[in-house]
């Protein structure tokens, strides 16, 4: 015969993981500096303005 597994501490176990995991997630989306965020913000910017500089509108582009 098998080991008995209390089904109430492996599902609480799995939702302290995804807890975990979710916790994690969102300390690295909300746990920035002001100054992080808008520095984050002006690379974002400057890079979509320079690939929008080189963007070729021809036919023959893909």
């Amino acid at each position: 015969m098998g080991d008995l597994v209390n089904l109430k501490r492996f599902k609480k176990r799995g939702e302290r993981a995804q807890a975990a995991k979710q916790a994690d997630a969102n300390r690295t989306k909300f746990g920035r500096t002001k100054s992080e965020r808008v520095l984050d913000e002006s690379r974002a910017s400057r890079a979509n303005h320079f690939l929008d500089q080189h963007r070729t509108d021809g036919e023959d582009a893909s």
